[in-house]
This record gives C-alpha cells, sequence and structure tokens, in this order.
C-alpha cells in the first residue's frame, strides 16, 4: 500500500508581529498550510490581506520591527525558524527561491544578466562556468526571452520592466529548487509571455516534483495554475479547499464576494452579463485596530453579536474548511452521513 509523500512544506500557527508606536500588528496571523512535491498552491487576497508578508515569513525575510513570534515552518522535516543566516544563505536561491512582484528587488543594477545568473549557479553547484553560462541561457529561453544570448550581455537598464521580471523568474528556476514562493510575478507581463511562463511553470511542477506557492489577487490565474487554495484576509487564511470547490462552492462570505467582484467568476455563477457587479462595502481594516472575533464582520452581511467572537474552523466537504460561523452553504446535494445545519 502506497504512502502518502511527506510535505515539502507544512506551516503550523506562523504569526508574525510588527510592533510600533501605535501597537502591534500582525500581518500573519495563525497561518498553517502544508505543500506537498508537485504541488501548486494559491494564496489570494485583496492588498493588505497578508499575502505577500506571507512569503517573506516563509523565505526568512522579515526585517526589524518585524519579527516572527510563534508556530513552525517545517521544510524538508526542518524547522526554519532556526537557521541561522549562513543556512538561509545555503537554502535561497537553491531549495528555495522566490520571484518577488517586483524585478529589482532580485537584479542587481550594476551587474550583467550573465555574471548575475552564472554566480547563482556556481553558488550552490560545482561545475564549470560555461556550463553555469549554458544553464542560465537555457533559463531564459524557457521563459521566451528572445534573442537570448544577447539579452545575457546586458545590464538590466537596458531591459524592459516585463524583460526584467522574465529574466527573476528565470533566475528562481535555475536550480531546480524544491519550493518556489511566486509574489504576483506576472502582474507587468502581457498575457501571451504570462500564459507561457504559467505553462513553464506547471511542467517544471510535474516534471521536477518542485512545489509552488502562488501569490496573487488574479482569481482567473488561480483558476488555471493552483491545485488548491488558501484565501487571506487580515492576516489569517480564513478559506482553504481544492481549487476547483473553492472556486464553485464559496463556503466564507469573503471568498463570494471576491468572486461575485469578478467579471469572469461572477457570469459562471449565474450573474447576468451587463450588470453591474456586486461589490464588498467598506474596505481592510487596519492590522492595528482590528474588529473583536471574526475581522470580516463589518462588512459582512451575515454577521451577528455571536460573530464578534474568534469563529471556528469548520470542514465543510473533505479538504474544503472556512473560518466562519456562518458560511455560505452551496455545496452539491451528496450522500454524506450528517447534513450541515446552519
Amino acid at each position: 500500500m502506497s504512502q502518502h509523500p511527506s510535505p515539502v512544506l507544512a506551516v503550523e500557527h506562523l504569526t508574525t508581529a510588527f510592533r510600533s508606536r501605535e501597537g502591534i500588528a500582525l500581518p500573519v496571523n495563525d497561518v498553517s498550510l502544508t505543500l506537498q512535491p508537485g504541488e501548486i498552491l494559491g494564496l489570494v487576497g485583496e492588498s493588505g490581506s497578508g499575502k505577500s508578508m506571507t512569503g517573506f515569513s516563509l523565505m526568512g525575510l522579515v526585517d526589524d520591527p518585524g519579527q516572527i513570534t510563534s508556530g513552525r515552518i517545517m521544510f524538508k522535516g526542518e524547522d526554519l525558524r532556526f537557521y541561522s543566516e549562513r543556512q538561509w544563505r545555503k537554502l535561497r536561491g537553491n531549495r528555495i527561491a522566490m520571484i518577488f512582484q517586483d524585478p529589482m528587488m532580485t537584479l542587481n543594477p550594476v551587474l550583467r544578466i550573465d555574471t548575475q545568473m552564472i554566480e547563482t549557479v556556481l553558488a550552490h553547484r560545482r561545475i564549470s562556468r560555461k556550463a553555469a553560462r549554458a544553464r542560465a541561457l537555457e533559463a531564459l529561453m524557457r521563459v521566451g526571452i528572445p534573442a537570448a544570448d544577447e539579452r545575457l550581455k546586458s545590464y538590466p537598464h537596458q531591459l524592459s520592466g516585463g524583460m526584467r521580471q522574465r529574466v527573476a523568474i528565470a533566475i528562481a528556476l535555475l536550480n531546480e529548487p524544491d519550493l518556489i514562493i511566486a509574489d504576483e510575478p506576472t502582474t507587468a507581463l502581457d498575457v501571451t509571455i504570462q500564459a507561457q511562463i504559467l505553462f513553464e511553470i506547471q511542467k517544471l511542477c510535474r516534471d521536477a516534483g518542485t512545489a509552488l506557492i502562488w501569490i496573487t489577487h488574479d482569481l482567473s490565474v488561480v483558476a488555471g495554475l493552483a491545485d488548491r487554495v488558501c484565501v487571506m484576509y487580515a492576516g489569517r487564511i480564513v478559506e482553504q479547499g481544492i481549487t476547483r470547490d473553492v472556486l464553485e462552492f464559496p463556503a466564507h462570505p469573503y471568498t463570494q464576494g471576491l468572486l461575485d467582484s469578478t467579471p469572469a467568476a461572477a457570469e459562471a455563477r449565474g450573474h447576468a452579463r451587463g450588470e453591474a457587479l456586486l461589490q464588498i462595502p467598506g474596505s481592510t481594516p487596519s492590522l492595528l485596530n482590528l474588529p473583536n472575533g471574526c475581522s470580516f464582520r463589518n462588512r459582512c452581511s451575515r454577521a451577528d453579536e455571536r460573530c464578534s467572537q474568534p469563529p471556528p474552523t469548520q470542514e465543510l466537504a473533505p479538504l474544503h474548511q472556512a473560518r466562519c460561523f456562518y458560511p455560505v452553504v452551496s455545496f452539491p446535494a451528496a450522500p454524506a452521513k450528517e447534513s450541515l445545519d446552519v
């Protein structure tokens, strides 16, 4: 009997805090998730929901006054919270890579592209410079850069913003890491190049067993890319499950609000074309002034006094969880042994 593979990443109750004169903000608040080899996990939510800070926390890139205050980050069975800076340097760019939204966070403006890519390979591989350059050239071609040999000789300022982003993605792919954390890396790219890069990343995950966390606000990208999805709001994961289940049968009112405000998703769920899209009222609360209990309750039409208490995480279907007292029960009828009372 085959056993389920060990997860590449298991995050348990991770909390990251920022202390200021105004108080303590928790952009990552009790976050737990797992990721299997070759699996793609979408992390979605509005700006300020904590998606990027979750990625930075997993990479050990939280600067003062921020600090990971609790939880575990188990990567291949080792807790990264206790890694020294020297251990992190060996890990980053080799077994774990991050693609930033701004490519200039990856690229050094005073070094040629070939220098940066070759050094990235040689830092973790005992191969010749010629072999490292060949690997760099192949990586540029994989992300659709024309005349890749000439681009290797360029400086970052000689490339367009979209071209620099493709170079940053190529650098992340160089050493075929076990885990890639991608923070909205295709935002600056046109749809044709975006589709090509998504195809290459899916192929890498499938062929090499690389696990991927794709951070985005674009639900249409998640629908075609991710195996599972986690929806974040105010630092917490409020819903997670298999992508198809979450997008077709949203359980948390916030997830439903995100889908109702997206043209393609709203139309697929029965919204008439030409009608005004529904909007989530209000805006994301300040992390320094969150409401008691459910952080979404001031924007939620289903909330009542009960929601002033911390909501439980309910498993509403296999692998589908929502942190809510009153989930939107829109699952298809199934021969379940017990019915869900709401």
